[in-house]
């Protein structure tokens, strides 16, 4: 099959196009589906970088890529629920080196389900991570409610457009950060109020919010504890508690390590055939192209998700 595979940490150029990789075969718990299509996320760079290395050693040639959309090629025993030819979209498994980046790839059977019914296979594969983390942050973490106020930052990234349409279907007020070239698409999306973060300051604006969801890290998440009331919940997915100002502000603070699950995927689902959530897809790249997707995604600030399509 052909795959695109990495034989060392680097850059760009560490990525290459075999024709010549063999098919992977399902073992108990697994799934191998055909892949149509796969996206590209930050941690596919770190991956290919070496920089979660201490945690993570991959053995090369490795198959980069979490995201994937396809059909099932091949079921492993003790496998139920999934039959051949259905239409899923999932996790695959990068950081064991089979990854998404190749027209077949192994996936745990609980980190799969349907794909969406009313989206191609483009759209379904940019869905997996950012859907299960937003839903992950706001529905299971934080049990965010109807009638109160989240702030989200990065609106206008992967996770952060799914996370304010998330919020929205539950009823919550949405405050959101973006850059001044995308405050009409997040508030298209239904932010309920946006700071321009280039020229503004969040938190001086917001103050006695219920939860603030964190991709950005660094200055803005510090910032972020004075913004919310008393027993407000701040969830991360780049920056680790601050003990001192968790206890100056009395919240509830969590670093998130987000995990698509069949249940979640589901619940993805569900909100994408009910019209409560779209994804947007910025660029999608051919096969042949996937070096240059991960590039255009470090370096391009794409709006919404960049793709490779495989089939």
């Amino acid at each position: 099959m052909k795959a695109v595979q990495i034989t060392k940490y680097g850059g760009q150029d560490a990525m290459q196009v075999n024709d010549s990789v063999e098919r992977p075969t399902a073992v108990e718990g697994q799934v191998i589906i055909e892949v149509y299509a796969a996206a590209v996320n930050p941690f596919d760079a770190k991956v290919r970088e070496g920089l979660v290395g201490d945690k993570f050693k991959l053995n090369f040639p490795a198959i980069l890529g979490g995201d994937a959309a396809g059909v099932v090629a091949e079921i492993g025993e003790g496998v139920t629920g999934f039959e051949i030819g259905q239409e899923v979209y999932g996790a695959a498994n990068a950081l064991g080196g089979h990854g998404s980046f190749a027209e077949y790839t192994t996936v745990v059977a609980g980190q799969l389900a349907s794909k969406p019914k009313s989206v191609d296979f483009v759209t379904a594969a940019a869905l997996p991570l950012v859907g299960a983390s937003a839903y992950q942050a706001l529905v299971e973490t934080m049990a965010l409610q109807a009638g109160q106020k989240i702030l989200i930052h990065g609106g206008a990234g992967g996770i952060g457009s799914v996370a304010i349409q998330i919020a929205k279907a539950i009823g919550a007020y949405v405050a959101t950060t973006a850059a001044s070239k995308d405050l009409d698409f997040v508030k298209s999306l239904g932010a309920d109020e946006v700071v321009d973060y280039t020229s503004q300051d969040f938190s001086e604006i917001f103050k006695d919010y219920d939860a603030v969801f964190d991709t950005v890290g660094g200055e803005t998440n510090s910032k972020s504890y004075q913004v919310l009331e008393s027993g407000g919940t701040l969830v991360s997915m780049v920056a680790p508690a601050n003990d001192a100002l968790v206890a100056q502000y009395g919240i509830i603070y969590s670093t998130q390590s987000s995990r698509a699950t069949t249940e979640r995927l589901t619940n993805i689902a569900e909100l994408v055939d009910a019209g409560k959530l779209t994804i947007h897809i910025d660029t999608v790249f051919p096969f042949d192209q996937a070096a240059e997707a991960l590039e255009y995604l470090k370096t391009g600030h794409p709006r919404g998700k960049v793709v490779i399509q495989v089939k």
